[in-house]
Protein backbone atom coordinates (compact mmCIF):
# COMPACT_ATOMS: atom_id res chain seq x y z
CA UNK A 1 0.00 0.00 0.00
CA UNK A 2 1.04 3.83 -0.31
CA UNK A 3 2.93 5.54 2.20
CA UNK A 4 4.61 7.67 3.17
CA UNK A 5 7.38 8.06 6.55
CA UNK A 6 8.88 11.22 7.51
CA UNK A 7 11.61 10.89 10.14
CA UNK A 8 14.27 13.35 11.52
CA UNK A 9 12.11 15.46 13.68
CA UNK A 10 13.13 16.67 17.31
CA UNK A 11 14.36 19.49 19.42
CA UNK A 12 16.70 21.78 18.04
CA UNK A 13 18.22 25.53 19.29
CA UNK A 14 17.37 28.57 17.27
CA UNK A 15 20.00 28.50 15.01
CA UNK A 16 21.06 24.69 14.72
CA UNK A 17 19.62 22.73 11.69
CA UNK A 18 17.47 19.42 11.07
CA UNK A 19 16.97 17.10 7.93
CA UNK A 20 13.55 15.86 7.25
CA UNK A 21 13.36 12.50 5.18
CA UNK A 22 10.15 11.29 3.64
CA UNK A 23 10.56 7.46 2.62
CA UNK A 24 8.01 6.54 0.18
CA UNK A 25 6.58 3.20 -0.70
CA UNK A 26 3.73 1.76 -3.13
CA UNK A 27 3.41 4.02 -5.84
CA UNK A 28 5.70 5.45 -8.39
CA UNK A 29 7.92 8.10 -7.00
CA UNK A 30 9.67 9.80 -9.94
CA UNK A 31 5.83 10.56 -11.52
CA UNK A 32 5.55 12.56 -8.25
CA UNK A 33 5.89 16.15 -7.36
CA UNK A 34 6.91 16.17 -3.33
CA UNK A 35 5.93 18.81 -1.25
CA UNK A 36 6.32 19.62 2.28
CA UNK A 37 3.80 21.52 4.63
CA UNK A 38 3.90 22.48 8.42
CA UNK A 39 0.96 23.20 10.95
CA UNK A 40 2.01 25.20 14.01
CA UNK A 41 0.07 25.02 16.59
CA UNK A 42 -3.56 26.63 16.54
CA UNK A 43 -2.69 27.70 12.76
CA UNK A 44 -3.44 26.44 9.72
CA UNK A 45 -1.36 23.63 7.08
CA UNK A 46 0.66 25.82 4.98
CA UNK A 47 3.25 24.84 2.12
CA UNK A 48 7.03 24.92 3.06
CA UNK A 49 8.48 23.74 -0.14
CA UNK A 50 8.29 21.56 -3.50
CA UNK A 51 9.76 19.71 -5.93
CA UNK A 52 8.70 18.96 -9.42
CA UNK A 53 9.15 15.45 -10.69
CA UNK A 54 10.87 15.96 -13.89
CA UNK A 55 13.29 18.85 -13.81
CA UNK A 56 13.83 19.34 -9.93
CA UNK A 57 12.39 22.66 -10.02
CA UNK A 58 11.81 24.34 -6.79
CA UNK A 59 9.37 26.45 -4.67
CA UNK A 60 9.87 27.92 -1.45
CA UNK A 61 7.54 30.25 1.18
CA UNK A 62 8.64 33.38 1.59
CA UNK A 63 9.62 32.54 5.44
CA UNK A 64 11.65 29.69 4.33
CA UNK A 65 13.84 30.76 1.40
CA UNK A 66 17.21 30.73 1.97
CA UNK A 67 17.24 28.97 4.82
CA UNK A 68 15.61 25.68 4.07
CA UNK A 69 16.52 23.34 0.78
CA UNK A 70 14.23 20.97 -0.46
CA UNK A 71 15.57 17.61 -2.62
CA UNK A 72 14.77 14.39 -3.76
CA UNK A 73 16.59 11.12 -4.73
CA UNK A 74 14.91 9.10 -7.18
CA UNK A 75 16.43 6.15 -6.62
CA UNK A 76 16.06 5.93 -2.88
CA UNK A 77 12.41 6.91 -3.44
CA UNK A 78 13.21 9.81 -0.76
CA UNK A 79 12.44 13.40 -0.38
CA UNK A 80 14.36 15.73 2.32
CA UNK A 81 13.90 18.92 3.94
CA UNK A 82 17.40 20.51 5.05
CA UNK A 83 15.92 23.24 7.32
CA UNK A 84 19.04 25.45 8.55
CA UNK A 85 19.31 28.98 10.92
CA UNK A 86 16.23 27.78 12.32
CA UNK A 87 13.62 30.04 14.21
CA UNK A 88 11.06 29.21 17.40
CA UNK A 89 8.33 30.20 14.35
CA UNK A 90 9.70 27.71 12.41
CA UNK A 91 8.62 25.00 15.25
CA UNK A 92 5.52 22.86 13.89
CA UNK A 93 4.16 19.73 12.78
CA UNK A 94 5.90 18.61 8.99
CA UNK A 95 4.53 16.91 7.04
CA UNK A 96 5.51 15.74 3.51
CA UNK A 97 3.05 15.49 0.54
CA UNK A 98 2.79 13.32 -2.81
CA UNK A 99 0.49 14.52 -5.96
CA UNK A 100 1.28 13.09 -8.99
CA UNK A 101 2.05 15.49 -11.82
CA UNK A 102 -0.52 15.38 -14.43
CA UNK A 103 -3.45 13.32 -12.36
CA UNK A 104 -3.32 15.82 -9.34
CA UNK A 105 -6.36 13.94 -7.86
CA UNK A 106 -3.76 11.52 -6.87
CA UNK A 107 -2.63 12.99 -3.74
CA UNK A 108 -0.74 11.21 -0.65
CA UNK A 109 -0.01 12.48 2.62
CA UNK A 110 2.42 11.40 5.63
CA UNK A 111 1.82 11.26 9.26
CA UNK A 112 4.06 14.11 9.73
CA UNK A 113 7.18 14.46 12.09
CA UNK A 114 7.27 17.07 14.82
CA UNK A 115 9.91 19.62 14.77
CA UNK A 116 10.61 22.33 18.02
CA UNK A 117 12.72 24.53 17.59
CA UNK A 118 13.66 26.46 21.42
CA UNK A 119 16.33 27.22 24.01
Amino acid sequence: QVQLVESGGGLVQPGGSLTLSCAASGFTFGDYIMSWYRQGSGKERELVASISSGNYNTHYSNSVKGRFTISRDNAKNTAYLQMTRLKPEDTAIYFCKAVHTYTTSREYWGQGTQVIVSS
